[in-house]
């Protein structure tokens, strides 16, 4: 697709801000150094407060909330004000495994999903960040009566977009992926957000090391779209912060990756621009 006289919008995403210390340094080495134009900023994680300062002060940079109802970290409320989202020691599910199951058993009362999800925004919004796109942790807003909540309070918060998670997997995962991300496409365009036409990074989480960054690109580029998200999850290599977090993932190689001169001329070379969710909203005006 090179040499295409229309150059296409690429926005590189780095999930988890704020997770760990080596995450935030990573991400912003990636965006200072490298191709990432854009992250995602977990309120919940031990490392946001922290770090945060340091992300008001990049410049350039495409902030979203990455809104979180599972996983290691405690949830902003109180189990007396989330009950339904907690167990007896006030922990989130660890995953969506545990999640999903209880959500499409409505043993989870979407408000406190609301009430938790409101904070987080709050939170992030009080820090002094402009979020111009909103996410959840671990995909949650693929579900339905999540997308819900998170299209409500895009709408609340004038947050024009939302990063819209894409599969091409054959595995039965991979196949309600794209079920749902259907769904949800057809959902937020009634709501007026924004997304990319295309997306990469779910079937390869936490394995991009140079190699499948290029291909990545690749294959973005292959589909002719017009915008189109890569997903990553850049970390130092080391960071002891991270051991609580056994997700096997190949943080440093994705770092590495993402400051590697040849992906940055594979990216050119495909005709992308790089750009945030901003750059996405300006093409028509958004607020």
């Amino acid at each position: 697709m090179a040499g295409m006289e229309t150059p296409r919008l690429l926005i590189v995403n780095a999930d988890d801000y704020g997770l760990t210390t080596g995450v935030s340094l990573a991400v912003l080495r990636a965006h200072r150094d490298g191709i990432l134009t854009s992250t995602s900023v977990l309120a919940v994680a031990p490392a946001f407060e922290p770090t945060v300062g340091w992300l008001r002060d990049c410049e350039g940079i495409g902030v979203g909330a990455h809104l979180a109802a599972v996983g290691e970290d405690p949830p902003l409320l109180s189990a007396r004000e989330i009950p339904t989202l907690v167990d007896k020691k006030g922990q989130l599910p660890m995953s969506w495994r545990q999640f999903l199951p209880r959500m499409a058993a409505r043993r989870i009362d979407p408000e406190d999903l609301r009430r938790e999800f409101t904070a987080q925004l709050d939170c992030l919004q009080a820090a002094g960040l402009t979020l111009t796109h909103v996410d959840t942790h671990q995909h949650l807003h693929l579900w339905p009566g999540v997308a819900a909540v998170v299209l409500d309070l895009a709408a609340q918060y004038d947050i024009g977009a939302m990063r819209l998670t894409r599969s091409a997997a054959g595995s039965p995962v991979g196949r309600v992926v794209r079920r749902l991300s259907n769904r949800l496409e057809r959902q937020a365009t009634t709501r007026g957000m924004r997304f990319t036409a295309v997306a990469t990074g779910l079937d390869e989480a936490g394995t991009l090391d140079q190699v499948r960054m290029v291909a990545a690109v690749d294959r973005l580029a292959a589909t002719g779209a017009a915008t189109a998200e890569l997903g990553t999850h850049p970390g130092e290599a080391d960071d002891p912060e991270r051991d609580r977090y056994r997700w096997g993932y190949l943080w440093p190689d994705e770092l590495e990756a993402l400051v590697a001169a040849d992906v940055r001329s594979q990216v050119e070379r495909q005709g992308f621009v790089l750009g945030t969710y901003a750059d996405l909203l300006a093409e028509v005006g958004h607020g």
